[in-house]
């Protein structure tokens, strides 16, 4: 059944060569697959991402597609540095300061790729996470010392 399936994200572009140089000038990402259909990414813990072309692209107003972090201050300060802009949101249940939303349980912040899509990178604040990930040796941060 599915629930012993390898899951994946689909991601609309409305330009797939324009998609192309923002997944790799920007988020640093290199298409492993080049198939009919689109471009197939992979995340080094396996995630796969395959971005393909259609007219319906950036019409969704929800989150396309997470990354989780150890480091979300030094993961944010980067993609601004490759010129990325976060969304602000002021919510009743969520508000962004400098473009960051914090809960109890996670620290979080959105961006849009070229494409409309909606992407978050997360880091969760529960220091059970993030004593459990120490111990497994499986921090998750792009950003190195």
């Amino acid at each position: 059944m599915l629930n012993l399936l390898e899951t994946y994200s689909v991601l609309p572009a409305r330009d797939l060569a324009r998609a192309r140089r923002f997944y790799k000038d920007v988020l640093g990402m290199e298409p492993v697959e080049e198939r009919l259909e689109g471009l197939l990414y992979r995340t080094p813990k396996g995630a796969a991402i395959l971005v393909y072309e259609t007219d319906n692209a950036g019409s969704a107003a929800n989150t396309a597609i997470g990354f989780d972090t150890d480091d979300i201050d030094a993961e944010v300060a980067v993609l601004r540095g490759r010129g990325v802009e976060f969304e602000e949101y002021d919510f009743a249940e969520l508000k962004t300061e400098n473009g960051i939303a914090t809960t109890k349980e996670d620290r979080a912040a959105w961006f849009k790729d070229t494409e409309g899509n909606i992407i978050c990178v997360s880091q969760t604040v529960a220091s059970d996470q993030g004593e459990a990930r120490e111990r497994e040796g499986t921090a998750n941060s792009t950003v190195s010392d």
